[in-house]
């Protein structure tokens, strides 16, 4: 469960990503080789459900074995989105992050995320070879964290209300006059990405081919799309509960989620889908604060994370994919089918999936020729649009 509200502006955003092409000020720092003795003490920022203990239902606790184990009682704040996840880290408080690819490219460029040597790992092997080195968490053959777990942002809608199932972002865009004042909607700088993923098959002409690198004139037409959105009134989601308690209460018609709060949904007939553009998503890393105060027990719950047992409970409360077959192997047990209906080994489904990622001046590649909008502008735009 993502908790999120209103993002607050980033400090710094542009000297955080001047770095990214280096990998930041910790390129050359030394991994550590071999995980010592616990601290006893783990404080870490999470998205709302990576770190259960019992308390929301007895059968999901990953963090008591742990603490039982290795002696680290883990602490946690929840971050409300990637913006307020990375503000938190660069406080100094924190030992470790649950980032997910639209704050791991902006820890790692400014010196915030620490080197990782994944052979200090037990489970670091069992993990898919499609979820190792990816370019969000990794530079020049340098990891800087570990899997998690991957799932797609895909449509909602309640089926009493929507007879015929969608299979277009459509009825939330071209559609959404049909719908107002009943569609709902994730607050975050981030959402921008899904209007031009949006325009990258409804208006080809514009040239978009990653909807997180973006120049201006394609910026303004997904900006321009929000606004055609934004008079129909949706509801902006503050925290996953809440979007729960709107679909429960009829009070959503459709809108953008995650599976955690289709699962949750009791008193309402929802369904959800990924739809045929596909849609933007997640891949989110444990990543290790650069100068934590107990980095063993932060190692230590990075390798926890990647077990069976830990990895197919999170993935199987949350919603998302499991990161290995030992993983998928537990979660059958919990929840029979979890692997094949979060498509954990379906890299064809994740090829669809637009992992969240930072935007960048640069455009995140090569060509000197070529300016996008950068991560300051797009909350700066999104703060504007919601009357901040």
């Amino acid at each position: 469960m993502r908790q999120l509200r209103i993002p607050v502006l980033v400090t710094a955003v542009a000297m955080l990503l001047a770095a990214c092409s280096s990998g930041g000020d910790d390129a050359s720092a030394t991994p550590i080789s071999e995980i010592g003795e616990g601290e006893g003490e783990l404080n870490l920022v999470i998205w709302t459900g990576y770190a259960e203990r019992g308390e929301a239902d007895a059968n999901y606790d990953w963090v008591t074995p742990f603490e039982d184990e290795t002696g680290c009682i883990v602490n946690t704040t929840d971050m409300s989105d990637s913006n307020n996840g990375v503000s938190l880290i660069q406080s100094g408080e924190y030992d470790g992050i649950s980032a997910s690819g639209d704050a791991t490219t902006r820890l790692i460029a400014s010196g915030l995320a620490a080197p990782i040597d994944t052979s200090v790992f037990e489970n670091y092997d069992a993990v898919y070879d499609s979820l190792k080195d990816l370019p969000h968490n990794t530079v020049d053959g340098v990891n800087y964290g570990v899997p998690h777990g991957r799932g797609a942002n895909v449509l909602v809608w309640n089926t009493d209300a929507v007879t015929e199932a969608p299979t277009s972002w459509d009825i939330i865009w071209e559609q959404g006059a049909d719908y107002a004042g009943d569609i709902s909607i994730y607050d975050s700088s981030i959402f921008i990405a899904d209007a031009a993923l949006h325009l990258m098959s409804a208006q080809p002409d514009l040239g978009i081919e990653n909807p997180y690198q973006l120049n201006q004139e394609q910026f303004d037409a997904s900006i321009a799309l929000l606004e055609d959105l934004n008079a129909n009134d949706p509801l902006y989601w503050g925290a996953a509960a809440d979007q729960i308690a709107s679909l429960d209460s009829g009070d959503v018609t459709v809108g953008t989620t995650w599976q955690y709060q289709v699962n949750n949904v009791t008193a309402a007939p929802v369904e959800a889908t990924l739809p045929d553009e596909g849609s933007t998503g997640w891949s989110d890393t444990w990543m290790m604060y650069s100068e934590a105060a107990h980095p063993n027990c932060m190692l230590m719950w990075m390798d926890h994370m990647m077990s069976a047992e830990a990895n197919a409970q999170a993935t199987v409360w949350f919603g998302e994919a499991p990161t290995s077959d030992a993983a998928c192997a537990a979660a059958e047990e919990i929840s029979p089918g979890h692997c094949d209906t979060f498509h954990a080994t379906d890299e064809a489904y994740f090829d669809r999936v637009w992992y969240w990622s930072t935007p960048q001046e640069d455009c995140a590649d090569d060509d000197d020729e070529t300016t996008c909008v950068t991560q300051e502008d797009w909350v700066g735009a999104w703060t504007t649009l919601r009357g901040g």
